[in-house]
């Protein structure tokens, strides 16, 4: 990764404007490009990209490479001649200010399964020559995903140690028998994956051309409800019924007192290991093949991570068990050279993690509203910023930045307000100028905080099971003023 200052937004897919419930990959998301070169914005960050799972989040995907239909755009199919106008003249009244999951998924399927019938049809033969090749190019990881998902649909079933033990625990005999009763069903999710990437590298392509570079975001580990979990049952600590051993989180930190409880099983990083680290060397590739960077999620449990007995109620007792994170990079460094990954290094970081970071010259993160928790010591105060940095207003999980300063207890606001001087113009833009203004490599600062929203525009609250992932932005938020104001900061700060 080139040591160049530069400047982004975090925004997901999902947010955007979109008359169809949910933002897509269509002329809304090409049109906030084209806003961000205007402004001089050289990066666009995003949340993972996979099927959304449980409580609708992008963290617990149903597969760690395919991508989530809901983000393919319905008016692209209809140029693509997959779709005639009236099968989208007949839109529900979509919430526009929050994403309502059930209603969209009901909604897109049903139009879905109209281009997937138009394309088996009416498409010419270049068109489904490009979808072979697509199936050959991807089958290592969407022959399971496709079985997968067509499975848990057809038993309502997602768990997958709950089929039948021949689908279960992967009989040849039994999967190729099942393979060829569905075998329309499971094209057809072919067929999703093949729009959403053909989409999607489409407009990967646009950014990158208008000088824009995207940022993925990789998460550590994978739902069990997924067919990365149910195809590599070996490389995960598995009982000899498929139910987790050991589930994945963090102890008490500072978004919650019992620790997070994510529930995914870990990792068996000696199987790992045995296979040279092949799964997630492969991962690793394809995301960054798929964006220009990769943020890892939760890097420190590549060193160690916290493992919490499975059917505990809380993280609160747990252990650290080591992984093998170091090797891993090492392999991908020989193969790479240098390697264009964000270590998200927040949280509890040792020595340890901290040498396999500056190791292999990765940038950490640094939070601004982490920054007046403490005394002028902070470690994500700028003036204490050594080392390669991501400075960020916030993150996902974080409360909007205006949420933060309304919300702040008076010790915070003390430490606050003679540090940026707050008695002299807009909190918001002072507090997004001062990681600006900052030695950090990149400043990115999430939508919300660049259109001054507050609490009610929170993407995630951790710890919470409701109500989270469903924040939209809307068309008459996204002003050429705000854009201006980001412009201005990108010439003053060489940007």
């Amino acid at each position: 990764m080139k040591h160049k200052r530069k400047n982004g937004i975090l925004l997901h897919i999902s947010s955007l404007p979109s008359e169809y419930g949910i933002g897509d990959m269509g002329k809304e998301a090409y049109k906030l490009i084209e806003q961000l070169t205007a402004a001089s914005v050289k990066l666009w960050q995003l949340l993972p990209m996979g099927p959304n799972g449980k409580g609708n989040s992008p963290y617990l995907a149903s597969s760690a490479f395919a991508g989530d239909p809901l983000y393919i755009s319905p008016a692209t199919l209809m140029k693509w001649g997959l779709l005639e106008n009236d099968d989208l003249k007949n839109t529900l009244r979509f919430n526009r200010k929050k994403i309502d999951f059930n209603t969209v998924t009901q909604w897109k399927n049903a139009v879905f399964e109209k281009a997937w019938k138009t394309f088996q049809e009416k498409a010419d033969e270049p068109f489904k020559q490009e979808f072979q090749h697509f199936k050959n190019e991807h089958k290592w990881w969407l022959t399971d995903y496709s079985f997968y998902a067509t499975h848990s649909e057809k038993s309502g079933e997602p768990h997958w140690n709950k089929w039948e033990s021949g689908l279960a625990f992967r009989s040849k005999e039994t999967m190729n028998s099942y393979s060829r009763k569905y075998s329309n069903e499971i094209e057809y999710h072919n067929f999703l994956q093949f729009m959403f990437f053909r989409q999607w590298f489409r407009l990967k392509q646009f950014a990158n051309e208008k000088g824009v570079k995207i940022v993925g975001d990789l998460p550590l580990y994978v739902a069990f409800n997924s067919s990365d979990v149910w195809g590599n049952q070996n490389l995960f600590l598995l009982d000899d019924k498929g139910e987790p051993e050991w589930v994945g989180g963090v102890p008490p930190d500072y978004f919650s007192e019992d620790g997070q409880l994510w529930g995914n099983p870990v990792f068996n990083w000696q199987k790992l290991e045995e296979t040279n680290y092949q799964w997630w060397i492969a991962r690793i590739h394809f995301n960054l093949h798929m964006f220009n960077y990769v943020r890892i999620d939760h890097f420190r449990g590549l060193e160690s991570f916290w493992a919490i007995k499975a059917g505990a109620e809380t993280a609160k007792n747990g252990q650290w068990m080591p992984a093998g994170g170091y090797n891993l990079l090492s392999i991908l460094r020989d193969q790479r050279g240098e390697l264009p990954i964000i270590a998200e290094d927040l949280g509890i970081i040792t020595p340890e993690v901290e040498k396999m970071r500056n190791d292999f010259a990765l940038p950490g993160m640094k939070v601004l509203q982490f920054a007046f928790l403490t005394d002028a010591t902070n470690e994500h105060l700028p003036h204490n910023f050594s080392g390669r940095n991501i400075a960020y207003t916030g993150t996902h999980d974080n409360d909007t930045l205006l949420g933060w300063w309304k919300n702040c207890d008076k010790k915070t606001r003390k430490r606050v307000c003679p540090y940026i001087k707050t008695g002299k113009g807009d909190i918001n833009e002072r507090l997004i100028e001062l990681i600006w203004s900052s030695s950090a490599e990149w400043a990115i600062a999430p939508i919300q905080d660049l259109l001054k929203l507050g609490s009610h525009a929170r993407v995630n609250t951790p710890g919470t099971p409701k109500g989270n992932w469903v924040f939209r932005v809307q068309k008459k938020e996204l002003t050429q003023h705000a854009f201006q104001f980001l412009k201005k900061m990108n010439e003053l700060y060489n940007r």
